[in-house]
């Protein structure tokens, strides 16, 4: 929910999409395809090797079917791993734990999507869509609402009104549902952060809001929440958002030896220029999730090099290049 943009030096090419595990693919797809309207482009399959090297799963690892789904100019990844049973989601999950993360779908009328999804009976997080308030200025007049997919994962719709967000959600379209405009995550300390995303990384910082108030408690569920909200992005593709509780304090950390198996698994794909430096400047700093880096021709994803690690609160990236 960041509005305010600067221009300057950005290293990183592309914050490319977002991966989820899931449970069920057949399941999950028509979550997405059924109830929301992403549009299923092709599945494909990343081998027991390949897998195995780029998950840090050993080489008992199972397959890896993955699903590409479209929404407007955007897309995401849904991940099965083929006979592995991850953990599930606590089943009392809050918005300031740090394995929260979600993706802000952009639509064109917040009421007449809210109804559907009502109809449909999701699960909601929001108690309704909520409008923020004039007090939180770099936020004023946006509509929210939180709510989960079928393996608990948190999702947002997001309206903005006209002189806040990107242009391109301000155009003529005709459609309920316009694209992805960030993922977000929660975060313990958004300057240990930076050194991740913008030094390593190379994403610049585009805007800051304190969001608060009775709206903001409503929208995600945390009562007394006062959150420090940074927006990043890269030369092109979604942002990233962190997410720092200034209160209420005690946002749990990610479980322990968490692994892309689990089902609160996302994890980010950044475009740099060269795996190879951000791998050796990674090592010794961050947990490093793939055995090494890993050759990502032999799968139907569109980049050359890549390896997973985790950020300084255990969300998972995937830095690759093209």
């Amino acid at each position: 929910m960041i509005s305010k943009t600067k221009k300057a030096a950005i290293w990183a090419e592309q914050v490319g999409s977002v991966t989820i595990t899931v449970s069920d693919m057949d399941k999950s797809v028509k979550f997405y395809t059924g109830i929301l309207p992403f549009r299923e482009s092709r599945r494909f399959t990343i081998d027991k090797k390949t897998a195995a090297a780029l998950y840090g799963t050993g080489m008992d690892s199972s397959t890896v079917t993955i699903a590409e789904l479209i929404l407007g100019k955007e897309h995401i990844y849904l991940q099965e791993f083929v006979n592995i049973e991850g953990r599930t989601i606590p089943s009392d999950s809050k918005s300031n734990d740090l394995w929260f993360q979600h993706i802000a779908i952009v639509v064109r009328d917040m009421e007449q999507v809210y109804e559907n999804l009502r109809n449909n009976r999701v699960t909601h997080v929001s108690t309704f869509p909520q409008t923020l308030p004039e007090t939180i200025p770099a936020a004023a007049g946006i509509k929210a609402f939180y709510f989960r997919d079928l393996n608990g994962h948190n999702l947002e719709l997001i309206w903005f009104p006209d002189d806040i967000g990107d242009p391109r959600w301000h155009g003529n379209s005709s459609e309920l549902y316009l694209g992805i405009d960030h993922t977000a995550i929660a975060v313990s300390n958004t300057n240990h952060q930076k050194e991740f995303y913008e030094e390593l990384l190379g994403l610049e910082v585009v805007g800051n809001s304190e969001n608060f108030g009775t709206e903001q408690e409503h929208l995600n569920q945390v009562f007394g929440a006062r959150l420090d909200i940074t927006g990043l992005r890269a030369k092109s593709g979604i942002g990233i958002e962190f997410l720092e509780y200034i209160t209420p304090p005690g946002g749990r950390p990610f479980p322990p030896s968490s692994k892309p198996t689990d089902l609160w698994h996302w994890h980010s794909t950044i475009v740099v220029k060269n795996v190879e430096t951000v791998y050796r400047t990674a090592l010794g700093r961050y947990d490093i999730i793939s055995n090494k880096i890993v050759n990502l021709e032999s799968t139907q994803l569109p980049y050359s090099l890549g390896f997973m690690l985790r950020d300084a609160d255990g969300h998972a990236v995937l830095v690759v290049q093209k």
